[in-house]
């Protein structure tokens, strides 16, 4: 199973065999799984910085479920707009990046793993601790955006319009995923705050909450 597993990852990483760049069927079983593993494990390593077996699994469920959650909302609204962009015809090879992307975030974040646990044994400042994440967290998006670029490339070189489709993707699914992941709080758990899954004010606005901080500095 993780021979397997560890086969799968590299062929995502490669664009060859079932992940290869083309408009056959989307391998949505094999992608699911690879975020769901990979996104479990770096959950739970990242969850491990105050030592409490609990939010280990708690923030282990909450990484796939922000990146799928994510994908999900997005997906109809990026449906449509292909649809009226007159894209709809290369919707399943577009899917095959969106998807491809959102796995390759998790294959990479699993193997900044050990990098995260460094981190906590080197530290137990809880704000260097949330840098790190963040800074783990982007570089894995990175990886993201360079199989997004690898399955939109043919594509454009199509039909240019497919620029503007995969524009709005980036920002509708950041506009998505910064909400979700205010919701989905906390992923590292602060030492001294009781664990929960969701914190007390969870159903909260993001944006409206860094509006209101920003307005409150004047």
């Amino acid at each position: 199973m993780l021979a397997q597993s560890a086969e799968a990852a590299d062929d995502l990483l490669r664009a060859r065999g079932r992940f290869a760049i083309g408009r056959g069927r989307v391998p949505i079983g094999r992608l699911a799984l690879l975020l769901a593993v990979c996104g479990f494990s770096y959950g739970c390593a990242m969850g491990a910085f105050a030592g409490r077996p609990l939010q280990c699994l708690f923030s282990g469920l909450k990484v796939p479920l922000l990146l799928a959650f994510s994908t999900a909302v997005c997906l109809p609204n990026f449906f449509v707009l292909n649809t009226l962009l007159g894209l709809r015809d290369d919707f399943v090879a577009t899917l095959r990046g969106v998807l491809s992307a959102q796995a390759t975030v998790a294959v990479v974040l699993l193997a900044l793993l050990p990098v995260v646990l460094f981190v906590y044994a080197s530290t137990d400042s809880y704000r260097a601790a949330v840098l790190a994440n963040g800074v783990l967290f982007a570089l894995a998006t990175l990886g993201g955006q360079r199989t997004l670029d690898r399955h939109y490339r043919p594509l454009v070189a199509s039909n240019p319009r497919h620029r503007i489709g995969r524009r709005a993707w980036i920002g509708l699914y950041v506009f998505v995923a910064i909400q979700l992941g205010w919701v989905l709080r906390p992923f590292i758990g602060a030492p001294g705050m009781k664990v929960s899954f969701l914190r007390d004010e969870a159903w909260s606005n993001a944006y409206v909450v860094v509006a209101r901080d920003l307005l409150g500095m004047w």
